[in-house]
């Protein structure tokens, strides 16, 4: 999987992570991953709430389709549920759905990403972004028309290559600043990537699921993977900042992920995967 959205609705999760390199030098390379077209739904649910928090029950779905190739590019389509209990009868549910298109080589991204809370009107995002070296030119249409740059940014699906090609080569910590269209789209990601121990893909987990016993999976190996996401514009004066986010999953040679689980800090959300369905993929020409 390759993102999804905050369940509180304040930004949105790259379910990927990141290699250490400059943008341009990730960019540049040929790809040297088979990504595996594919559909999955996962379940949500409370794994933990700390402290004062005040969500007792968390539940929800995600419905993630992903599809493409090298030479068409990759397209995302995805969708998430979400019903929070905080107490006192009070509940917020959220609706988040995007798409979005990228360039095989991480060149180019165009992004739609719509989010609801409760009866609240729907809130829109829409643009593109270009890159030129190591420089972003993001164009947005909405929620209002504006144009910047960003510098040494990688795409989403650029993201999960690199962690692919950084686990094989035995990489455990890993760097990079992202740029998904999230927030505003205007938020821009510093992140901070563990990489654990590979785990043979006949090892099976102790909650199977749908990927853990699909016979295609049994061949790969997989990676327990962490990220943490920092505000780019957010100042520590201590020198040390605390994560907006952090997420953890593990992740396939082909870029599948199973065993999510997203850290908002006061609470965490565990999703397990439901249903995958593997789709055909036109080879390059």
């Amino acid at each position: 999987m390759r993102r999804a959205r905050r369940i509180s609705g304040c930004g949105l999760v790259a379910l990927s992570a990141v290699f250490l390199a400059s943008a341009a030098g990730g960019a540049e390379a040929a790809p040297s991953v088979a990504f595996l077209a594919h559909q999955a739904v996962y379940d949500l649910s409370l794994k933990t709430s700390r402290g004062n928090a005040s969500v007792s029950n968390a539940r929800g779905r995600i419905l993630y389709n992903f599809a493409g190739s090298a030479c068409e590019g990759y397209t995302t389509e995805f969708r998430q549920v979400s019903q929070l209990d905080t107490g006192e009868n009070k509940t917020t549910v959220s609706d988040l759905r995007s798409t979005s298109w990228e360039d095989g080589e991480g060149k180019s991204y165009r992004f739609k990403i719509e989010t609801r809370m409760n009866d609240a009107d729907t809130t829109s995002i829409d643009g593109m972004a270009e890159r030129d070296g190591k420089t972003i030119r993001v164009k947005l249409k909405k929620p209002k028309a504006k144009t910047f740059t960003i510098e040494g940014a990688v795409f989403p699906t650029e993201q999960v290559r690199l962690i692919i090609e950084a686990a094989r080569e035995g990489k455990s910590l890993l760097e990079l600043v992202v740029y998904d269209g999230s927030d505003d789209g205007e938020k821009v990601y510093n992140t901070l990537t563990v990489i654990g121990q590979p785990i043979p893909g006949t090892k099976m987990p102790a909650k199977p699921d749908a990927a853990s016993t699909n016979e295609k999976f049994k061949s790969q190996t997989r990676w327990p993977v962490t990220v943490s996401y920092y505000d780019r514009a957010t100042k520590s004066n201590s020198g040390e900042q605390t994560p907006a986010y952090a997420m953890s999953f593990e992740l396939y040679e082909d870029g599948v992920s199973r065993a999510l689980s997203l850290d908002y800090n006061d609470f965490v959300i565990a999703g397990a995967m439901d249903k995958i369905d593997i789709k055909e993929t036109k080879p390059c020409k």
